[in-house]
């Protein structure tokens, strides 16, 4: 039955075979067992793929319902004797600011093991083996807890040698700009408190990933709009200097995510604490380097 959800769900053997860590001749073989226990096909062998049969539609509904109700139950029964917390975050805040501070956490909690899935898709987190997710944004996501951990506030960042030629915001025309091509804000958020308008920026390298903003900024490209738990440890190592004062919120913020049905372990509870008081030490209103 699990083969035949997953054929219809992906739509070939292929697909249902790398989901379920099979071969596409063992997937076969179970339809094939099915089919024959049922006494009739449920798939038709199109040029286009597994066409599930009008009575294989029926089915579809509750198959799908029950596999996931099926999952639901071993992730609990599996998290009730679990050591292992997985946490699923962003690839560029894993790997600018949580994977540098883990090891505080596993020096004050050697009973908890975390692993961290970096990525930037929400999981189900009602029926994954994903215990919490950090996720960024309004927190506008339904059907699960939300834990608001710190706002976004951005400042311009740049490397010591650029910093010298930026003595007013104004100055910001004199230097190429480092864009980032998926940011979810614009410079205005920072220039329009400043009195001022994009239109002094000039030109500068755009790239699809904040990280790599992030690096161009320490190699003397431009100026970049950071923030906090981006640019936390460039600050602090000299890498990086914020030339202006001034950090302003952006309306979006980091979020703990937890699943609604899902109770949380001591393990995550003690996670939650210790993410709250970390991000709200180095990012809390008025914290500058």
């Amino acid at each position: 039955m699990r083969a035949i959800e997953a054929v219809a769900r992906t739509g070939n053997l292929a697909g249902a075979a790398e989901e379920m860590g099979v071969t596409v001749g063992a997937v076969s073989q179970q339809l094939q067992k099915i089919e024959g226990l049922l006494g009739r096909p449920m798939f038709l062998r199109t040029p286009q793929g597994m066409q599930p049969t009008e009575r294989c539609e029926k089915l579809l509904p509750r198959l799908a319902r029950g596999m996931s109700d099926l999952s639901a139950a071993v992730d609990i029964a599996r998290r009730e004797h679990a050591d292992v917390l997985t946490i699923s975050a962003p690839p560029v805040f894993a790997a600018k600011w949580l994977v540098w501070r883990l090891g505080e956490f596993s020096s004050e909690h050697p009973d908890v093991r975390v692993r961290i899935d970096a990525s930037a898709t929400m999981a189900d987190l009602n029926t994954s083996d994903v215990d919490a997710c950090i996720r960024f944004g309004k927190g506008d996501w339904n059907g699960v807890r939300l834990v608001r951990l710190v706002d976004q506030r951005i400042f311009p960042v740049c490397s010591p040698a650029l910093a010298d030629a930026l003595k007013s915001p104004r100055d910001l025309s004199k230097v190429q700009i480092i864009r980032d091509r998926g940011q979810m804000f614009d410079w205005s958020t920072w220039l329009g408190p400043n009195g001022l308008t994009e239109e002094i920026l000039g030109e500068g390298p755009v790239f699809s990933d904040a990280s790599l903003c992030l690096d161009a900024a320490i190699a003397a490209q431009g100026v970049f709009l950071a923030w906090e738990t981006l640019a936390f440890d460039a600050l602090k190592s000299g890498r990086l200097v914020a030339p202006f004062p001034g950090r302003f919120r952006t309306g979006n913020a980091f979020w703990l995510v937890v699943g609604e049905d899902t109770k949380p372990s001591k393990s995550l509870a003690k996670f939650e604490t210790w993410l709250v008081n970390q991000m709200n030490s180095e990012c809390c209103p008025g914290h500058f380097l």
